[in-house]
């Protein structure tokens, strides 16, 4: 990894915990216990790369379809480690921020995070951005819905409706686009997540299950970025036009 293209935002789908508990004789959980902890110390780290904004599929709108018993362990774990983490995000100087349908949330969730986001809002290191009750095929419902309003209210006509416009409407409007993507676990897809954000993003998959990435994982995720040629429709002719 050199220290001259260091991505500005990282995206990940911290999958496999349920599998690395299992491949270990121990409850699903138990997996989602230790990925809180690679949670922590991918967080920290990524700081003091001087990456500014990590987003993390936390739980998706899917989630909700697996057993009852996993979802509700999988709710308390998430305002213990909220609760318990916020004078970490303070010390290391963290900015919280959630993108997802919080509404739908449970009022002690919706309460625990909303603490964290004001605890840690006039932070300016590194943004960690959740995602929670996250779909993408819905925030780009949404977004659409937000803009019909806007057209049927007299506030926006048809041709005033481009990129930035919808980009406008969506949870992340604020933010720079992802410019790598790791999915741990193995798996090949993207999984509703941030499908208009990732159009240009670079995709990383490791084999390493969430709870066992590590830093090194990380480093050749990134050294790994470095090697591709951002061409963003262009040819690699023009791209070595423009920087000379």
């Amino acid at each position: 990894m050199n220290n001259f293209n260091i991505p500005k935002h990282i995206a990940i789908i911290m999958d496999g915990n349920g599998r690395w508990a299992s491949s270990k004789g121990r409850p699903r959980i138990s997996g989602h216990r230790e990925g809180v902890r690679t949670v922590r110390k991918i967080t920290e780290f990524c700081g003091e790369l001087g990456i500014k904004i990590l987003t993390l599929y936390t739980f998706s709108a899917e989630n909700w379809s697996r057993p009852t018993l996993e979802v509700n362990a999988l709710m308390k774990l998430l305002v213990t480690s909220l609760k318990r983490e916020v004078s970490n995000l303070m010390k290391n100087n963290v900015k919280f921020t959630v993108i997802g349908e919080i509404q739908k949330l449970d009022d002690n969730i919706q309460s625990a995070l909303q603490e964290a986001i004001q605890n840690t809002e006039d932070n300016t290191g590194l943004n960690l951005n959740l995602a929670l009750n996250y779909g993408s095929r819905q925030e780009i419902i949404n977004a659409t819905k937000h803009i019909a309003k806007k057209v049927q209210m007299g506030e926006l006509n048809l041709n005033g409706i481009n990129e930035e416009t919808f980009t406008n409407e969506l949870y992340t409007n604020k933010m720079l686009d992802p410019d790598l993507l790791i999915r741990t676990g193995g798996e090949s897809r993207i999984s509703n997540f941030l499908l208009w954000q990732i159009a240009y993003t670079e995709i990383h998959i490791t084999d390493v299950y969430w709870p066992a990435f590590s830093k090194n994982e990380l480093l050749e995720a990134i050294s790994d970025f470095q090697t591709r040629e951002r061409r963003y429709g262009k040819t690699s002719e023009q791209l070595c036009s423009n920087n000379n």
